[in-house]
């Protein structure tokens, strides 16, 4: 997975995390879960606060 991978790191965010609101997380640790997934691949410096704010997103829209 990339970073434009949006909905792919939602879901698997709500996988590996159902307990969490994704409206509490902050980006420092939504950046880290991220990169922490087993399939995700890609430079840790091309992410950035939009990226992070549309992964949120999904992963808001996912859990609904």
């Amino acid at each position: 997975m990339k970073w434009t991978d949006i909905h792919d790191i939602a879901i698997e965010l709500s996988d590996r995390h159902p307990e969490v609101d994704p409206l509490k997380i902050n980006f420092v640790d939504l950046r880290s879960w991220v990169l922490a997934l087993p399939k995700f691949n890609d430079e840790p410096q091309r992410c950035g606060e939009k990226i992070l704010e549309a992964i949120q997103a999904a992963w808001i829209e996912e859990t609904a």
